[in-house]
Protein backbone atom coordinates (compact mmCIF):
# COMPACT_ATOMS: atom_id res chain seq x y z
CA UNK A 1 0.00 0.00 0.00
CA UNK A 2 1.14 3.56 -0.84
CA UNK A 3 1.06 5.79 3.05
CA UNK A 4 1.66 9.14 3.15
CA UNK A 5 2.48 10.68 7.03
CA UNK A 6 2.06 14.12 7.06
CA UNK A 7 1.89 15.09 10.78
CA UNK A 8 5.82 16.15 11.33
CA UNK A 9 5.60 14.45 15.18
CA UNK A 10 4.73 10.80 14.46
CA UNK A 11 7.23 10.86 11.46
CA UNK A 12 10.07 11.17 14.16
CA UNK A 13 9.03 7.78 15.11
CA UNK A 14 9.24 6.62 12.04
CA UNK A 15 11.23 3.29 12.74
CA UNK A 16 8.54 1.93 15.04
CA UNK A 17 5.50 3.13 12.82
CA UNK A 18 7.23 1.79 10.05
CA UNK A 19 7.39 -1.91 11.95
CA UNK A 20 4.48 -3.69 9.78
CA UNK A 21 4.10 -7.45 8.72
CA UNK A 22 4.62 -6.51 5.03
CA UNK A 23 6.45 -4.03 3.28
CA UNK A 24 4.39 -1.07 1.81
CA UNK A 25 5.65 2.30 -0.27
CA UNK A 26 6.06 4.83 2.28
CA UNK A 27 6.08 8.89 2.01
CA UNK A 28 6.96 11.26 3.95
CA UNK A 29 5.26 15.08 3.92
CA UNK A 30 9.16 16.63 4.97
CA UNK A 31 10.91 15.06 2.26
CA UNK A 32 8.58 16.30 -0.55
CA UNK A 33 7.92 19.37 -2.50
CA UNK A 34 4.32 21.03 -2.80
CA UNK A 35 3.66 19.02 -5.77
CA UNK A 36 4.47 15.75 -4.72
CA UNK A 37 2.99 16.32 -1.76
CA UNK A 38 -0.52 17.17 -3.63
CA UNK A 39 -0.06 14.04 -5.88
CA UNK A 40 1.02 11.78 -2.67
CA UNK A 41 -1.95 12.87 -1.26
CA UNK A 42 -4.00 12.08 -3.83
CA UNK A 43 -2.55 8.41 -4.50
CA UNK A 44 -2.58 7.61 -1.20
CA UNK A 45 -4.04 4.37 0.21
CA UNK A 46 -3.66 5.79 3.90
CA UNK A 47 -2.84 9.55 5.37
CA UNK A 48 -1.35 9.51 8.96
CA UNK A 49 -1.71 12.92 9.49
CA UNK A 50 -2.69 15.27 12.19
CA UNK A 51 -4.43 18.38 10.09
CA UNK A 52 -5.64 18.53 6.71
CA UNK A 53 -6.89 21.76 5.02
CA UNK A 54 -10.04 21.56 3.12
CA UNK A 55 -8.66 21.09 -0.06
CA UNK A 56 -6.24 18.45 1.44
CA UNK A 57 -9.08 16.20 2.36
CA UNK A 58 -10.94 16.35 -0.83
CA UNK A 59 -8.15 15.11 -2.81
CA UNK A 60 -7.72 11.84 -0.65
CA UNK A 61 -9.29 9.11 -2.43
CA UNK A 62 -13.02 7.75 -1.69
CA UNK A 63 -11.75 4.60 -0.42
CA UNK A 64 -8.27 5.81 1.42
CA UNK A 65 -7.64 5.54 5.08
CA UNK A 66 -7.40 8.76 6.84
CA UNK A 67 -5.58 8.12 10.38
CA UNK A 68 -5.09 11.07 12.77
CA UNK A 69 -2.35 10.96 15.18
CA UNK A 70 -4.18 11.87 18.14
CA UNK A 71 -7.60 11.67 19.81
CA UNK A 72 -9.51 14.49 17.89
CA UNK A 73 -9.55 15.09 14.62
CA UNK A 74 -10.70 18.67 15.18
CA UNK A 75 -7.84 20.09 12.97
CA UNK A 76 -8.84 17.94 9.78
CA UNK A 77 -11.36 19.50 7.12
CA UNK A 78 -13.53 16.04 8.19
CA UNK A 79 -16.61 17.76 6.14
CA UNK A 80 -14.26 17.85 3.23
CA UNK A 81 -13.25 14.35 2.81
CA UNK A 82 -15.15 11.76 0.31
CA UNK A 83 -18.03 10.12 2.05
CA UNK A 84 -15.76 7.20 1.88
CA UNK A 85 -13.08 7.42 3.62
CA UNK A 86 -12.32 6.17 7.00
CA UNK A 87 -11.21 7.95 10.03
CA UNK A 88 -9.51 6.63 12.93
CA UNK A 89 -7.52 8.02 15.77
CA UNK A 90 -5.20 6.60 18.47
CA UNK A 91 -4.61 7.78 22.04
CA UNK A 92 -2.50 6.93 24.98
CA UNK A 93 -1.78 10.86 25.91
CA UNK A 94 -4.34 10.49 29.46
CA UNK A 95 -1.74 9.51 32.03
CA UNK A 96 1.01 11.85 30.14
CA UNK A 97 -1.88 14.63 30.63
CA UNK A 98 -3.24 13.58 34.34
CA UNK A 99 0.80 14.20 35.65
CA UNK A 100 0.49 17.37 34.32
CA UNK A 101 -2.86 18.47 35.55
CA UNK A 102 -1.52 17.22 39.15
CA UNK A 103 1.67 19.31 38.91
CA UNK A 104 -0.23 22.33 37.74
CA UNK A 105 -2.40 22.53 40.25
CA UNK A 106 -0.16 21.51 43.28
CA UNK A 107 2.59 24.88 41.58
CA UNK A 108 -0.79 26.91 41.61
CA UNK A 109 -1.94 25.69 45.28
CA UNK A 110 1.74 26.08 46.60
CA UNK A 111 2.76 29.31 44.95
CA UNK A 112 5.77 27.44 43.23
CA UNK A 113 6.31 29.93 40.60
CA UNK A 114 6.34 32.80 42.72
CA UNK A 115 8.38 31.53 45.75
CA UNK A 116 11.03 30.34 42.52
CA UNK A 117 11.22 33.90 41.98
CA UNK A 118 11.93 35.29 44.97
CA UNK A 119 14.61 32.74 45.79
CA UNK A 120 16.23 33.86 42.60
CA UNK A 121 16.13 37.38 43.62
CA UNK A 122 17.62 36.68 46.42
CA UNK A 123 14.60 36.37 48.76
CA UNK A 124 13.82 33.83 51.20
CA UNK A 125 10.08 34.34 52.62
CA UNK A 126 8.60 31.58 54.68
CA UNK A 127 5.63 31.47 57.43
CA UNK A 128 8.66 31.37 59.25
CA UNK A 129 9.74 34.66 59.05
CA UNK A 130 6.56 36.84 57.20
CA UNK A 131 3.66 36.73 59.01
CA UNK A 132 2.45 38.06 55.17
CA UNK A 133 3.23 34.46 53.77
CA UNK A 134 0.19 32.43 53.88
CA UNK A 135 -0.05 29.04 54.41
CA UNK A 136 -0.69 26.97 51.52
CA UNK A 137 -3.41 24.24 51.21
CA UNK A 138 -2.83 20.56 50.32
CA UNK A 139 -5.14 19.38 47.78
CA UNK A 140 -5.87 15.90 50.13
CA UNK A 141 -9.68 16.61 50.88
CA UNK A 142 -10.77 18.82 48.38
CA UNK A 143 -12.68 18.03 45.25
CA UNK A 144 -11.77 17.91 42.17
CA UNK A 145 -14.09 18.23 39.36
CA UNK A 146 -13.96 16.53 36.06
CA UNK A 147 -15.79 18.17 32.82
CA UNK A 148 -15.37 15.02 30.95
CA UNK A 149 -14.86 11.18 31.73
CA UNK A 150 -13.01 10.24 28.77
CA UNK A 151 -8.99 8.66 28.75
CA UNK A 152 -7.73 12.01 29.89
CA UNK A 153 -10.82 12.78 32.90
CA UNK A 154 -10.20 9.21 34.32
CA UNK A 155 -6.66 9.78 34.16
CA UNK A 156 -6.76 12.51 36.04
CA UNK A 157 -8.99 11.29 38.26
CA UNK A 158 -7.07 8.46 39.23
CA UNK A 159 -4.06 10.37 40.00
CA UNK A 160 -6.48 12.92 42.29
CA UNK A 161 -8.06 10.09 44.12
CA UNK A 162 -4.31 8.54 45.08
CA UNK A 163 -3.34 11.77 46.05
CA UNK A 164 -6.64 11.98 48.91
CA UNK A 165 -8.91 14.38 46.69
CA UNK A 166 -12.85 13.78 46.21
CA UNK A 167 -14.21 13.30 42.56
CA UNK A 168 -17.08 14.88 40.97
CA UNK A 169 -17.63 14.32 37.60
CA UNK A 170 -19.97 16.24 34.89
CA UNK A 171 -20.92 13.98 31.56
CA UNK A 172 -23.45 13.59 29.17
CA UNK A 173 -25.04 10.60 30.48
CA UNK A 174 -24.79 10.87 34.64
CA UNK A 175 -26.33 7.09 35.01
CA UNK A 176 -23.85 5.77 32.72
CA UNK A 177 -21.21 3.19 34.81
CA UNK A 178 -17.92 5.45 36.27
CA UNK A 179 -14.69 4.35 34.59
CA UNK A 180 -13.11 1.15 36.51
CA UNK A 181 -11.09 2.24 39.86
CA UNK A 182 -12.76 5.67 40.37
CA UNK A 183 -15.16 6.15 43.19
CA UNK A 184 -16.66 9.31 41.64
CA UNK A 185 -18.60 10.95 44.62
CA UNK A 186 -21.42 12.77 42.11
CA UNK A 187 -21.94 12.77 38.83
CA UNK A 188 -23.64 15.60 37.15
CA UNK A 189 -25.88 16.26 34.37
CA UNK A 190 -25.16 19.15 31.92
CA UNK A 191 -28.59 20.51 33.46
CA UNK A 192 -26.65 20.45 36.72
CA UNK A 193 -23.74 22.84 35.52
CA UNK A 194 -24.13 25.46 37.94
CA UNK A 195 -23.90 23.06 41.08
CA UNK A 196 -21.08 21.21 39.36
CA UNK A 197 -19.03 24.09 39.29
CA UNK A 198 -20.10 25.73 42.25
CA UNK A 199 -18.70 22.34 44.75
CA UNK A 200 -15.67 22.02 42.66
CA UNK A 201 -12.14 23.14 44.30
CA UNK A 202 -10.05 22.12 41.08
CA UNK A 203 -11.98 21.92 38.06
CA UNK A 204 -10.58 20.24 35.04
CA UNK A 205 -11.45 20.95 31.51
CA UNK A 206 -10.90 17.67 28.72
CA UNK A 207 -14.07 17.62 26.93
CA UNK A 208 -13.54 17.93 23.12
CA UNK A 209 -14.35 20.66 21.28
CA UNK A 210 -17.32 21.42 18.94
CA UNK A 211 -20.00 23.52 18.04
CA UNK A 212 -22.41 22.10 21.58
CA UNK A 213 -19.38 22.67 23.70
CA UNK A 214 -18.05 25.83 22.72
CA UNK A 215 -17.95 28.43 26.00
CA UNK A 216 -18.93 25.58 28.46
CA UNK A 217 -17.46 27.49 31.10
CA UNK A 218 -18.41 31.24 30.95
CA UNK A 219 -19.32 34.08 33.29
CA UNK A 220 -21.89 32.09 34.91
CA UNK A 221 -20.34 29.04 35.82
CA UNK A 222 -17.25 31.71 37.04
CA UNK A 223 -19.64 33.94 38.93
CA UNK A 224 -20.74 30.89 41.53
CA UNK A 225 -17.29 29.40 41.43
CA UNK A 226 -15.01 28.91 44.68
CA UNK A 227 -12.77 32.06 45.29
CA UNK A 228 -10.12 29.67 45.11
CA UNK A 229 -10.97 27.86 42.38
CA UNK A 230 -8.10 26.60 40.19
CA UNK A 231 -9.02 25.68 36.69
CA UNK A 232 -7.36 23.57 34.68
CA UNK A 233 -7.76 23.49 30.71
CA UNK A 234 -6.17 20.52 28.86
CA UNK A 235 -8.50 20.45 26.27
CA UNK A 236 -9.21 23.27 23.96
CA UNK A 237 -8.84 26.56 24.46
CA UNK A 238 -12.65 27.32 23.35
CA UNK A 239 -14.27 25.18 25.42
CA UNK A 240 -13.45 28.16 28.24
CA UNK A 241 -14.90 31.62 27.58
CA UNK A 242 -11.24 33.88 27.15
CA UNK A 243 -12.63 36.64 28.62
CA UNK A 244 -14.74 35.27 31.06
CA UNK A 245 -11.27 33.60 32.46
CA UNK A 246 -9.42 36.71 32.10
CA UNK A 247 -12.16 38.41 33.95
CA UNK A 248 -12.15 36.08 37.01
CA UNK A 249 -8.47 35.60 37.05
CA UNK A 250 -7.61 39.51 37.01
CA UNK A 251 -9.96 40.67 39.37
CA UNK A 252 -9.22 37.47 41.87
CA UNK A 253 -12.71 35.91 41.70
CA UNK A 254 -11.15 32.49 41.24
CA UNK A 255 -7.69 31.15 42.78
CA UNK A 256 -6.05 30.21 39.76
CA UNK A 257 -5.78 28.67 36.04
CA UNK A 258 -3.65 26.29 34.46
CA UNK A 259 -3.31 27.08 30.79
CA UNK A 260 -1.85 24.54 28.65
CA UNK A 261 -4.62 25.06 25.61
CA UNK A 262 -5.25 28.47 23.70
CA UNK A 263 -7.25 30.61 21.75
CA UNK A 264 -5.79 30.99 18.72
CA UNK A 265 -2.57 29.43 17.25
CA UNK A 266 1.08 30.61 17.10
CA UNK A 267 2.58 32.12 13.88
CA UNK A 268 5.10 30.61 11.72
CA UNK A 269 7.72 31.95 13.37
CA UNK A 270 6.73 30.24 16.51
CA UNK A 271 5.42 33.67 17.95
CA UNK A 272 2.54 33.00 20.61
CA UNK A 273 -0.83 33.64 19.71
CA UNK A 274 -2.46 37.13 21.48
CA UNK A 275 -4.21 35.41 23.91
CA UNK A 276 -0.63 34.04 25.63
CA UNK A 277 0.31 37.50 25.95
CA UNK A 278 -3.24 38.82 27.10
CA UNK A 279 -2.85 36.16 30.41
CA UNK A 280 0.94 36.21 30.88
CA UNK A 281 1.15 39.09 33.22
CA UNK A 282 -1.37 37.35 35.92
CA UNK A 283 0.88 35.84 38.20
CA UNK A 284 -2.14 33.42 39.46
CA UNK A 285 -1.16 31.22 36.12
CA UNK A 286 0.59 28.26 34.76
CA UNK A 287 1.18 28.98 30.79
CA UNK A 288 1.84 25.96 28.75
CA UNK A 289 2.47 25.54 25.30
CA UNK A 290 -0.12 22.89 24.42
CA UNK A 291 2.42 20.13 25.86
CA UNK A 292 0.80 18.49 28.57
CA UNK A 293 0.75 15.32 26.69
CA UNK A 294 4.07 15.57 24.90
CA UNK A 295 5.74 12.51 26.46
CA UNK A 296 8.04 9.95 24.50
CA UNK A 297 5.30 6.50 25.95
CA UNK A 298 2.83 8.23 24.44
CA UNK A 299 4.09 8.66 20.75
CA UNK A 300 5.38 5.36 20.95
CA UNK A 301 2.13 3.72 22.12
CA UNK A 302 0.61 5.96 18.81
CA UNK A 303 2.86 4.60 16.63
CA UNK A 304 2.10 1.09 17.36
CA UNK A 305 -1.86 1.51 17.03
CA UNK A 306 -1.31 3.38 13.77
CA UNK A 307 1.22 0.36 12.24
CA UNK A 308 -1.25 -2.06 13.82
CA UNK A 309 -4.03 -0.69 12.01
CA UNK A 310 -1.62 -0.46 8.63
CA UNK A 311 -1.36 -4.43 8.94
CA UNK A 312 -5.32 -4.91 9.91
CA UNK A 313 -6.21 -2.69 6.48
CA UNK A 314 -3.54 -5.04 4.40
CA UNK A 315 -5.23 -8.10 5.71
CA UNK A 316 -8.81 -6.81 5.03
CA UNK A 317 -9.21 -7.19 8.88
CA UNK A 318 -11.91 -4.55 11.71
CA UNK A 319 -9.74 -1.72 12.37
CA UNK A 320 -9.56 -0.54 15.95
CA UNK A 321 -10.43 2.89 16.86
CA UNK A 322 -12.61 3.68 14.11
CA UNK A 323 -14.79 7.03 14.53
CA UNK A 324 -15.67 7.13 11.02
Amino acid sequence: MRILVTDPIIARFAELLTQTKRAHEWSFAAELGPAELDDALRGADIVIASVLTPEQAASLRPDALLHVTGAGADRVSVDALPPGVTICNTGHHGAAIAEHVVMTALMLRRRALEADAQMRAGEWRTIGNDASVTFHPMLRGTTMGLLGLGEIGTEVGRLAQALGMRLTALRQRPDAPSPDGLDVAEVYGPDRMLDFVAGADVLVVSIPLSDHTRGTIGAAELAVAKPDLLLINVARGGVVDEDALFDALSEGRIGGAGIDVWWGAPDSQGRVPASVDRFSPLANTVLTPHYSGHARQVFELRAADIARNIDLRADGQPLERVIR
